[in-house]
């Protein structure tokens, strides 16, 4: 019975986490503000607007989809920008193609040095985890050696195998930070030389 009680109180948390809005935002609603405030995240607005509309229309409000698309449109060179691009690559967030033709390239060269960053950083954290997963095998190892393992050779062999797999990751991770640190470098100078341009 508490378990049960505990999903439907999770599923509730979860369709409100889901909504854009509330009741009270849907009835005061400005929707060519709500609009611009989407374009300038950057969000698909196919899928954006219907959130709304599902949102409002429990609350028995009318979503404005021509005022929203206004706004949508008005924010949207806020989001397209390359710094700005960069911005949301390096944070690992997605980008749902929505920039017009003449900014798309733009953002995309910073989105696409941003995301390399953040794929670099990911490996490096990857490799990190992996090396304390492998020394917790080793202090296994060595405790069971300490308590009288019929097999000690063997403990003793996994714990040098797994100190060789831990040299070879943490040389993986000093070639990664070197090229994080070229990637940290050409970030820098993409900034430097789009600021320049304002």
């Amino acid at each position: 019975m508490k378990v049960r009680v505990f999903l439907i109180i999770a599923l509730c948390a979860l369709i409100s986490s889901c909504q854009t809005m509330s009741k009270e935002e849907c009835a005061v609603a400005d929707w060519r503000v709500i609009g611009e405030q989407d374009g300038a995240a950057g969000y698909n607005p196919q899928d954006r607007f219907a959130r709304h509309v599902q949102a409002c229309t429990k609350a028995g409000v009318n979503a404005d989809q021509t005022l929203w698309y206004q706004g949508y449109q008005q924010g949207l060179p806020r989001y397209c920008t390359p710094l700005n691009g960069l911005s949301v690559g390096s944070q690992g967030g997605s980008y749902a193609n929505v920039c017009p033709i003449d900014l798309d390239a733009g953002f995309r060269e910073g989105y696409d040095l941003g995301r390399f960053h953040h794929q670099k950083k990911s490996e490096i954290s990857s490799l990190e985890s992996r090396i304390r997963g492998v020394e917790q095998e080793i202090r296994t190892d060595e405790e069971l050696i300490r308590a009288g393992t019929p097999d000690p050779r063997a403990a003793q062999s996994r714990i040098d195998s797994n100190r060789w797999k831990i040299r070879d990751m943490e040389r993986d991770i000093g070639r990664l930070q070197s090229e994080l640190s070229r990637i940290e470098a050409d970030m820098d100078n993409f900034r430097y030389s789009r600021a320049s341009r304002s």
